[in-house]
């Protein structure tokens, strides 16, 4: 067993949630009990993760996606959400949740998993936030075409992939931007750089106009789908680091 508050310690040396301006609380969103034996890693603290924990006998939940988030505000802990967060509180489970920290993390992040998976090169940081980068760029060590990397991205994510086709560039991609998740318009900050395609996991409808008008080409391989890597990359590491640990991945059928 390691004490929670070591693990802590150590996920806040690794992620450095204090860097990060953030619209939800990042590292212990709920203590659960001061010792921990085995961990429930997921892409999002739902009813689903937070059950399965449970039944587990998890003594904490490493998640992405936490349960507290500015933009709901103040909430009950009434009927849905109660749901979701009891299981916590009745079996004593730990939740901790890294969400923007776990994007752009240079060395286990969203991005630069995504990034190593499709066989970039020369990552760096990529996709300011308020002081903080939430993604990476890189490139292939030699161009390929659309839809190759169409076909490479569906095969890594096992996701449909949305593709804005753009309307005058070069058919050939080789500098790549990628921020994970819901990061829709931040394929302006790829073209302001001449950076040829831009990654996430979200397009809405203004977004596949405006990128392919803009003449870069932009591709969309589902939220949860793209954000996997951090969270696997995370228990990886601690797997490696605490090897007396019981570490579990659940993955979610989220198509979204």
């Amino acid at each position: 067993m390691m004490k929670t508050s070591d693990l802590e310690l150590f996920l806040k040396t690794i992620l450095r949630p204090e860097l990060f301006d953030d619209y939800c609380p990042n590292g212990l969103q709920i203590e659960g009990r001061s010792e921990i034996q085995k961990i429930i890693f997921a892409v999002s603290a739902t009813r689903e993760s937070t059950e399965y924990a449970a039944a587990k006998k998890a003594c904490a939940l490493i998640v992405h996606h936490g349960v507290f988030w500015k933009f709901h505000g103040t909430r009950t802990l009434t009927g849905p959400f109660a749901k979701r967060v009891f299981p916590l509180i009745k079996n004593d489970i730990n939740l901790f949740g890294y969400h923007l920290p776990l994007d752009g993390n240079i060395e286990i992040g969203n991005a630069a998993g995504l990034a190593r998976a499709i066989g970039l090169l020369n990552l760096s940081a990529f996709g300011a936030y308020k002081g903080a980068s939430t993604g990476v760029k890189g490139e292939f060590e030699k161009a390929i075409s659309a839809t190759l990397l169409k076909s490479i991205l569906a095969e890594k994510l096992q996701h449909t992939i949305l593709y804005s086709n753009p309307l005058e560039a070069k058919n050939e991609i080789k500098t790549i931007g990628i921020i994970t998740g819901g990061a829709n318009s931040e394929w302006r900050e790829a073209a302001k750089l001449g950076i040829d395609a831009y990654i996430t996991g979200e397009m809405s409808e203004h977004d596949y106009h405006e990128s392919r008008e803009s003449g870069i080409h932009m591709f969309a391989g589902g939220h949860n789908a793209t954000e996997k890597f951090g969270i696997q990359s995370l228990m990886k590491l601690i797997q490696k680091e605490f090897p007396n640990l019981e570490c579990e991945f659940l993955d979610s059928e989220n198509p979204a």
